[in-house]
């Protein structure tokens, strides 16, 4: 790929051709980024790759470019995929999907994310479940009901004397992927107790801008509420493990959205003694006797043990994590009711 040359070189330019796009986006935007990129057009066929994306798919960017990507890519999906290298190694992909236009072409542009690794520490912690007996009992308890929705469903969609319309099969096939997503959620969360009991928390801490964390965390709740009041300025920056910190955000928003109610607010701001990230709702709030159980493994107060469904870990686990990076959670009840739940750590260094 050549150097990008401005526009303003070429006053009489010519449409850009596919070689011109590569070089212009692909060099200048992209080239940077540690994420593997792949730009692909309506056909599949890719346009764009950086050497990151290079690195991940084994092959030079003069081989892919031109070549079938081989996965679909749909705007606004995230999804793990296993990439088969050309040495016959497979390699597990996290890949994020959304749309652009470059040089006025539309193109699907994919951003894949190295997670083989992360694949087989949860393969190996999902044997070490097996050992804790406390939280298998609550797997049994939290799995039954959402596996017995999704048997009944799947029964119905194979019964030869049903007849469902187009919009009735969707919405069935819907709801078994909500169950499934809350399956899937309930192991993650498992695995990382399994992973704290098993004390293999190893914190790779770095300077992460807590804002950018905080909007790609609450993209994942798109179904969820949209009044979300943020307030961080984009400067502040954490010392702290990446995936930890968007474990402790997911868990304490999951939280929030759960027993609380709208509007809902995360306020970061720079203490002396860190960073302090508060997630408040505006909901009934924590009774007092049971403010000092709140961090407990398994803890949920009796009221909402009646009313919503949940594991008792979430809060827990944002402890443990938080500690772990040299951090740590505390509770505070909100100045017009509800409840902040609380989350400092260590300041990164200024630029």
């Amino acid at each position: 790929m050549g150097e990008p040359r401005d526009s303003a070189e070429r006053p009489n330019a010519e449409p850009m051709r596919p070689s011109d796009l590569r070089r212009d986006a692909g060099h200048m935007v992209m080239a940077v980024l540690a994420d593997g990129i792949v730009a692909v057009d309506e056909d599949g066929v890719i346009r764009i790759c950086n050497p990151a994306a290079e690195e991940l798919l084994g092959r030079p960017s003069d081989e892919l470019i031109g070549t079938p990507f081989g996965y679909p890519v749909v705007n606004g999906e995230s999804t793990e995929i296993d990439l088969m290298l050309p040495g016959g190694q497979t390699r597990v992909v996290e890949m994020r999907a959304t749309t652009a236009t470059v040089a006025g072409e539309h193109l699907y542009v994919a951003a894949l994310r190295d997670v083989t690794l992360r694949r087989e520490a949860e393969q190996q912690l999902e044997a070490e479940l097996e050992r804790h007996s406390m939280v298998i009992a609550v797997v049994a308890h939290e799995v039954r009901n959402p596996l017995t929705g999704i048997g009944l469903l799947v029964d119905m969609l194979r019964e030869p004397g049903e007849s469902f319309s187009d919009e009735e099969r969707a919405d069935v096939l819907d709801r078994i992927a909500v169950r499934t997503a809350n399956l899937q959620a309930l192991v993650k969360k498992l695995l990382t107790v399994a992973k704290i009991d098993a004390n293999a928390v190893r914190v790779s801490v770095e300077p992460v801008p807590v804002l950018e964390v905080i909007l790609e965390r609450l993209a994942e709740f798109a179904d969820r509420p949209k009044d979300v009041y943020v307030s961080c300025d984009p400067q502040v920056r954490a010392l702290v493990d990446r995936s930890e910190l968007s474990e402790m955000l997911i868990n304490y928003l999951e939280n929030a959205f759960r027993y609380g109610a709208p509007p809902f607010e995360v306020r970061v701001a720079e203490q002396p003694d860190g960073v302090e990230i508060r997630v408040c709702d505006n909901g009934p709030g924590v009774p007092e006797a049971f403010r000092p159980s709140l961090f407990e493994r398994f803890s949920r107060e009796s009221r909402t043990q009646r009313e919503t469904k949940g594991s008792g870990l979430g809060l827990w686990i944002v402890q443990s994590l938080a500690r772990a990076n040299g951090g740590d959670t505390y509770f505070e009840p909100g100045e017009q009711g509800g409840a902040c739940f609380c989350l400092r750590l260590p300041q990164a260094p200024p630029f």
